[in-house]
């Protein structure tokens, strides 16, 4: 008889679950090492903004505002009218030329001719020649067509967030931080109820800081954080809560009413007894350009990866719990003011939920923050011994 040299059945079989049980352990490293990569390229985006943040106040000696543009404010508390953007851009709109987005500003900063098919919304916008003005018009306006608002900067995004706008313009995973307040926190500089000692963080509406404004260290101060997108599915890290779930002011002595959204049986989801804010274009990071809190702010008061929750009292959406978040794992990365970048977990002490925030309405304007060591980072100027974990 003729010897056949092969496998028999058997032993193929045994080969193939062999392979089978490999790529089954090799699977979730590989997973893991892609989202150490992601997590590195998100890292180094910080860097950069945060080179830029330098960079921009070097060259003029303060901070953009996060709600700055064009416009003169007028008795209403309005700026401008339609004409211009009603000083509403974000202080990413400054920063665009100090990371290589030259040509971006140039369209942003000029008067700019719709193309071929492209309409402007409202015809009181457009100048005289037919175009959109310098520096654009209302943030909330001409999504479609306007080239500045549908631009999407690749630095400004997070490898690991596939959030992707259902109006198409460009989105931002990295929000201003606007300190450690909840009520009237967004307010613009000539509100007639502005509360000058809400304003703690590194940047606020229509007013630029500076350096040496920020008497706790910069190495102890945040200055941005990452946020969230919204995914359309109810998570609370990029979700918005409506701000008809929240119509009075008693969100400033309880964030835990903000805490308390999440499904009991789901602590990562919005319970389904809450409405939340589905307009797509004014989500979390929703617009890089647009300097409203809700889309491109955070305060330091609920923990990384908690829930946002706008009040509708006083000038709506501006005051509220409007919390940092990332699709990381167990955090989210923070740009200190000195430029470094550090990762803070969701476990970070955030003290006394129950407590008074700071504001008039509570005579503690100038006390050290309620909300432990994570409210202290986002305070410029309160005293308070913090270190990093």
């Amino acid at each position: 008889m003729t010897k056949r040299n092969a496998f028999t059945l058997v032993e193929l079989l045994v080969v193939i679950a062999i392979i089978g049980v490999l790529v089954g352990l090799l699977l979730p490293a590989v997973q893991a090492a892609r989202e150490a990569a992601r997590r590195m390229s998100c890292s180094n985006n910080f860097k950069q903004i945060g080179l830029a943040m330098h960079n921009y106040h070097s060259t003029y000696n303060q901070l953009p505002s996060n709600g700055t543009g064009t416009g003169t404010p007028n008795g209403s508390g309005t700026y401008g009218g339609n004409l211009v953007n009603q000083r509403r851009l974000s202080a990413m709109a400054g920063l665009i030329p100090f990371f290589e987005q030259q040509a971006l500003w140039e369209q942003l900063s000029n008067p700019h001719l719709p193309e071929t098919g492209e309409t402007i919304d409202d015809a009181a916008i457009a100048t005289g020649a037919g175009a959109w003005p310098a520096f654009g018009p209302r943030v909330w306006r001409d999504l479609n067509e306007y080239d500045p608002w549908q631009t999407e900067i690749p630095m400004l995004r997070c490898p690991s967030d596939p959030g992707v706008s259902p109006t198409g313009n460009g989105q931002t995973n990295y929000a201003f931080c606007h300190g450690d307040g909840i009520l009237r926190l967004g307010y613009e500089a000539g509100n007639n109820y502005i509360d000058r000692g809400v304003f703690r963080g590194m940047f606020r509406p229509q007013v630029g800081g500076r350096f040496r404004d920020v008497l706790d260290g910069l190495a102890n101060t945040i200055a941005m954080s990452e946020i969230a997108t919204d995914l359309g599915d109810r998570e609370a890290k990029g979700s918005v809560v409506n701000k008809s779930e929240f119509n009075n002011a008693a969100m400033g002595t309880s964030a835990s009413l903000c805490a308390n959204v999440v499904d009991p049986q789901r602590p990562q989801f919005v319970d389904d007894a809450y409405q939340l804010w589905n307009t797509g274009g004014a989500s979390r990071g929703a617009r890089w350009f647009d300097g409203f809190i809700m889309i491109s702010g955070f305060n330091t008061v609920l923990p990384p990866n908690s829930p946002t929750c706008p009040l509708d009292w006083g000038v709506d959406w501006q005051s509220g719990v409007f919390s940092a978040g990332s699709r990381h794992q167990g955090g989210a990365h923070v740009l200190m003011a000195d430029g470094s970048v550090q990762f803070i977990t969701d476990s970070i002490e955030a003290g006394n939920r129950e407590a008074d925030s700071i504001s008039s309405n509570y005579n503690n304007v100038g006390q050290k923050s309620p909300y432990g060591l994570w409210g202290a980072l986002g305070t410029k100027a309160s005293k308070e011994q913090v270190e990093l974990p």
